[in-house]
């Protein structure tokens, strides 16, 4: 029988596909779908050091092959995130990856501050949101500070750092090893391209917010190339999305060199998408013969 076990950044996870940040809640919208124990791991909702209303609306809409979104990692906060969402949480056997956000570097840290004692298992930092205007969006386009905030959250976290990384830039590459060299233990890309839509007849941005952040289908490409520089560019393991609905997609991402992928926009389509990607790698592993996801990771040079 295959084993889709990994090991990403000392955690164990069961298979290698967790969910993209704000595309699955804490997994209680999911919980009647999706057995949430069957995942590799669950990726929450942004998580601020105090409650953000996020964008006004319209904020999401479709696209071709894709959608805009311009929520502004809207989230109730720390507080509600520790009394409400991590003990439905850990009901289930599934590792806990909580994604932070910040408007500075103290709101950052705030977070991280409250997360060092709670039962959760890996820290993903969103330096990267396209549609919020201050703090992420200029640490995620910049080295420096993207090497700077590293290095901070690193000092302050007891849990494994990954540092989530835009697409927004000349070069993905420079930006992974910045967070590299800042200590990062891990990385996960991509986040979102920043694009637009207008309203013809009303002669109007669609989105209140003028730019969204373009996800689905139509960035996998993109996606998948940054996936496969990154992982040549850095030692550290890389969790990789961007337009994985299948288990085919998921399987390109592997063999580019990713340890784990995460499932985002799909989710909105079809809630049950992602054990049907287990079990999808699962029957191309017996098909093929492969044991071990190792045997093909990064196969493709």
């Amino acid at each position: 029988m295959a084993d889709l076990s990994i090991n990403y950044c000392g955690v164990t996870w069961k298979n290698p596909v967790t969910v993209a940040s704000g595309t699955f809640g804490s997994g209680m919208e999911y919980g009647d779908f999706v057995n949430l124990s069957g995942l590799g791991a669950v990726t929450t909702k942004g998580v601020a050091d105090h409650p953000w209303s996020g964008n006004p609306t319209p904020r999401v809409c479709e696209t071709t092959g894709g959608m805009l979104n311009a929520i502004g990692l809207q989230n109730p906060g720390i507080d509600t995130f520790l009394a409400r969402d991590i003990p439905f949480l850990k009901q289930y056997d599934v590792p806990v990856i909580v994604n932070v956000c910040g408007h500075s570097e103290q709101e950052y840290l705030n977070v991280v501050e409250r997360l060092k004692d709670a039962p959760v298992d890996l820290l993903e930092i969103n330096v990267s949101c396209p549609n919020v205007k201050e703090g992420g969006i200029a640490f995620g386009v910049d080295p420096k500070a993207l090497e700077r905030i590293t290095g901070l959250v690193k000092e302050k976290a007891k849990q494994p750092v990954i540092m989530k990384l835009s697409p927004n830039v000349t070069d993905i590459a420079e930006m992974a090893r910045a967070a590299e060299a800042g200590g990062a233990d891990g990385l996960s890309l991509i986040n979102t391209l920043t694009g637009m839509k207008i309203d013809i007849r009303r002669r109007s941005f669609l989105l209140a917010n003028r730019t969204g952040g373009l996800s689905g289908p139509a960035v996998k490409p993109v996606a998948l190339r940054m996936v496969w520089q990154v992982c040549h560019a850095v030692k550290l393991p890389v969790i990789g999305m961007g337009g994985i609905a299948t288990a085919e997609d998921a399987l390109e991402f592997i063999m580019a060199g990713a340890t784990a992928v995460s499932v985002g926009t799909a989710n909105f389509r079809n809630p049950r998408v992602t054990e049907e990607i287990v079990s999808g790698i699962a029957a191309f592993m017996e098909e093929q013969g492969i044991e071990t996801l190792d045997e093909i990771r990064g196969c493709v040079g």
